[in-house]
């Protein structure tokens, strides 16, 4: 074994998902190349080595890293290079260098245990000063952390997740239960903490392993959408998983249905289990919009018919009858749904009900599931609409109770009134946060499109409503005649009728573009956003096009797309900064997508200087700064709100040139072109085209094969979701009722 320590002069590569590093160490008489697992390195880092030599074929001689650890840099350039190679956010190599200029090699000392002496340093205020020592301080944390998580198997990628969660008490949580990860930390499934426990020694048989193991796949199924599973196929599941036998299983079931952290429940003759949060959710819901619905609501004096007449008057239309009846249910009754596809007046309905309530004074409350549907729904309206999350003031609570709605039983909303729009994007557990903080009295309007993909999140809410018949509904189904002039409103009916859209009528806005393969799609796409639109009809390709596709992986899925979209329309350029994201490179003016939520995450408008918290799975938003100096990257979405993310934070953010129609739910656009390739039968289904035309506000373009898009519009499959609330509306009038 070989012991060498010098300075790390270069980084010649680092995989930062798993910590393999080759780098270049400078020691007192030679220069070495290392490699090895080393994460978290970083430039001017003194280095203490302890491995092997080994000849590589084509690169020489190296010092394979066996075992290493850190020590403080000993000489004033290597304190410079160590401070400015980007580890510390607000240090780049010219602050680096008068701190060391001021303060000598005391500068880490200074960092350390007196930050506040930074602030004689040029362009360092007590703010900065604060975030640098604490950026230092978590460097020096995360390093020590990092090193036990490795020895256990963990990645560097996985580490730095661990430790955001848990901060200084990552060693001590993960050693008593490493299971935990499964829940706490996003990415880590039971098979990764399954092997953390088994490098720990804890034992196959381990109540934490079964528990956990249930637990994991009663979460794979709701990331299905499933709200519970029968308990025969969840055993099945789990005995695979584990490597138990079916008595571990049910001894695991009984265990945590003790703790009540699982219900068992009979649903049509067969045993099914719920985790808990979603069963008291489907209860909740299930009660809480009986009562509503069932609830007086404040008489007001008008006469509708005449109102509806002065409405007709003043905008020269001619209501059908379905949307007269949805204005009279609206005036009338506690809860309300409004579903209908594309152009069958669901914007007009609604702005009529507003217009007739406000005349009576009543507060009106406009809510949306994303921030996209909510900013289409004041677009429509003329009146502020907010996402559901805002509306109900969700927000950092506390340490112990983390983040938790402001608005609920205790507190409900002060209004009369609450609209909601695409509810089909609604899941149990938002759907439940919801209605505890509506008062019997107050309407609830709930509006959507039922033949819509349904929530990302568990559960079948609109559709079982619907289905249950226990709630008003008014469908509507009449195309309006200006409606009808659009190629997209006519085929998106036909494709949810089962029949085959009308293709290349002249003049019109619905082409399809016959090709023959994945390569010739995706050529065409390119071709399409970088020329034949933008020179069409003057589209923007960033701002006014987007590509939605069924898949992620494939020539034609999101990935493939991506890179190639990002190399035809924002190319590498000497003066656009870059960052590498793990597979994406994110650069200076790229669309780029926020996918999980984030409700602490800060805005500021660019044009009232407001701030405020969310960002929200789905938002799109464009890079307008890379700081490698700050380690930030700045995105602007919704053109006003710019948000700052430190790089050890953008694994929250997706290149979006491209994505799938899933997540283009709630969002609407300008153009939208559509990838029409092979795939599985569950992905190439009528539904999933319908939800991708109606994006589309002036122009859609199908570029692919005849075959599949034939395909796609037979395929009536709709994924079977275990869901139990359209039965439970059912059983609890009846239990009412008795």
């Amino acid at each position: 074994m070989v012991t060498v320590e010098g300075t790390v002069e270069e980084i010649i590569f680092q995989n930062e998902s798993n910590g393999y590093t080759v780098a270049i160490l400078e020691t007192s008489d030679d220069v070495v190349t290392i490699v090895g697992i080393i994460p978290i390195l970083n430039i001017g880092e003194t280095l203490k080595i302890e491995g092997e030599w080994e000849r590589h074929p084509n690169y020489g001689q190296q010092l394979k890293v066996e075992t290493y650890s850190m020590v403080v840099p000993a000489t004033l350039n290597g304190i410079v290079k160590y401070l400015s190679s980007g580890m510390i956010p607000g240090i780049g190599p010219k602050t680096a260098e008068k701190i060391v200029e001021k303060f000598g090699k005391d500068s880490l000392d200074i960092l350390q245990y007196n930050p506040h002496k930074l602030k004689v340093i040029e362009g360092i205020g007590e703010k900065k000063a604060e975030k640098v020592a604490e950026a230092f301080h978590e460097q020096r944390e995360l390093r020590d952390v990092m090193i036990f998580l490795q020895s256990y198997g963990i990645s560097a990628n996985y580490g730095i997740k661990i430790y955001k969660k848990y901060g200084d008490e990552t060693i001590k949580k993960v050693k008593e239960n490493p299971y935990r990860l499964t829940e706490d930390v996003f990415g880590i499934g039971f098979k990764m903490a399954d092997k953390i426990a088994q490098n720990m020694g804890i034992n196959f048989n381990s109540k934490y392993r079964v528990n956990a193991g249930i637990k994991y796949v009663l979460m794979d199924f709701s990331s299905s959408g499933h709200t519970y599973v029968p308990k025969e196929q969840l055993i099945k599941k789990a005995e695979e998983l584990l490597e138990l036998k079916k008595e571990a299983v049910e001894d695991g079931l009984s265990n945590l249905a003790l703790k009540h952290d699982i219900k068992l429940e009979n649903i049509d003759g067969e045993i099914c289990v719920y985790y808990m949060p979603f069963f008291y959710a489907e209860t909740s819901v299930s009660q809480k919009i009986l009562e509503l619905s069932n609830a007086e609501v404040n008489g007001i004096d008008i006469e509708t018919e005449i109102e509806v007449k002065e409405l007709e008057k003043e905008n020269n239309i001619e209501f059908a009858k379905k949307q007269k009846q949805a204005i009279m249910e609206a005036i009338n009754t506690g809860v309300l749904i409004i579903t209908g596809g594309p152009g069958t007046g669901k914007t007009t309905t609604i702005n009529s009900i507003i217009k007739i309530l406000e005349k009576k004074d009543l507060e009106i409350s406009l809510a949306a599931p994303t921030g996209r549907a909510a900013k289409r729904m004041s677009e429509a309206t003329g009146k502020e609409a907010k996402t559901i999350h805002r509306m109900l003031e969700y927000s950092f609570i506390d340490d112990e109770n983390g983040m938790d709605f402001g608005k609920g039983d205790g507190e409900p909303l002060d209004t009369d009134v609450v609209i909601i729009d695409e509810v089909s994007m609604v899941d149990i557990l938002l759907m439940n946060s919801l209605l505890k903080a509506i008062q019997p009295g107050t309407r609830l309007i709930l509006v959507g499109d039922v033949d819509q993909l349904p929530s990302v999140g568990p559960g079948n809410v609109l559709r079982d409503i619907i289905d249950s018949k226990m709630i008003k509904v008014v469908m509507l189904d009449e195309i309006f005649r200006q409606a009808k002039e659009s190629m997209i409103v006519v085929n998106a009916h036909r494709i949810n009728k089962g029949k085959l859209p009308k293709l290349n009528v002249k003049d019109k806005d619905f082409f399809f573009m016959e090709r023959r393969n994945g390569t010739d799609i995706t050529k065409t796409v390119l071709s399409l956003c970088k020329e034949r639109l933008p020179n069409f009809n003057d589209y923007d390709p960033l701002k006014d096009m987007q590509v939605l596709t069924p898949m992620k992986k494939g020539e034609t899925g999101v990935i493939a797309l991506n890179k190639k979209l990002q190399e035809t329309l924002n190319p590498k350029e000497s003066f656009k900064n870059e960052r590498e994201n793990g597979d994406d490179i994110f650069r200076v003016g790229d669309k780029v997508m926020q996918i999980k939520n984030n409700y602490k995450t800060k805005w500021k408008s660019i044009e009232t200087n407001e701030e405020g918290e969310g960002v929200f799975n789905g938002d799109f938003g464009y890079i307008t700064d890379i700081d490698n100096e700050e380690s930030e990257i700045t995105v602007l979405f919704d053109d006003i709100k710019s948000v700052v993310y430190p790089f050890n934070q953008t694994d929250e953010l997706r290149l979006a040139y491209a994505t799938t129609i899933h997540k283009s739910q709630g969002s609407e656009f300008p153009v939208v072109i559509i990838p029409i390739n092979w795939g599985p039968p569950m992905l190439l289904t009528r539904n999933l085209l319908y939800t991708a035309v109606t994006r589309a506000k002036e122009l859609v373009v199908l570029v692919g094969m005849q075959k599949y898009l034939n395909m796609m519009v037979r395929n009536n499959r709709i994924t079977k979701r275990y869901s139990g609330l359209n039965k439970r509306l059912i059983n609890v009038l009846e239990f009412f009722d008795k």
